[in-house]
């Protein structure tokens, strides 16, 4: 069984902006059918900020723990400052994942990322889609 930070436990135990937002300005979607984690990612955009955040996993204790810090990590920032979340700064922001769960935390960048996109094509604006390293997607 991994090893898993404080941290870590502390966010799978008692996970914050769980849920869903009904009128959701972008949603997000990304799944690893290897292990069956899924995340979905709601926000709210007010003044190119991110002014709410919410999601629903269905995952192991590390996606919702990762799902639950990218959730924090986001609120209140701006389009541009939260497209910077990265799998790494993720992982860090937890004190470290076991490398065999390390994968969650490239989910929960994805997924917040796909509801910006979401929320950029709504708006009729080109979406900057970057391509991810293949180091990055594992």
């Amino acid at each position: 069984m991994p090893v898993y930070s404080d941290k870590v436990m502390e966010h799978f135990l008692n996970p914050r902006n769980v849920g869903e937002i009904e009128d959701a300005d972008g949603i997000g979607e990304m799944g690893n059918p290897v292990c069956g984690d899924m995340m979905t990612f709601y926000i709210k955009v007010d003044n190119n900020h991110l002014s709410d955040v919410k999601f629903k996993t269905f995952g192991c204790g590390a996606a919702i723990a990762v799902s639950s810090i990218v959730s924090e990590m986001a609120k209140g920032k701006t389009l541009e400052e939260a497209r910077k979340i990265t799998p790494a700064l993720v992982a860090e922001e937890l004190e470290g994942l076991p490398k065999n769960k390390f994968h969650c935390s490239n989910l929960g960048a994805q997924a917040l990322n796909g509801a910006i996109d979401d929320y950029l094509k709504k708006q009729g604006k080109a979406v900057k889609t970057k391509r991810r390293r293949k180091d990055e997607q594992e």
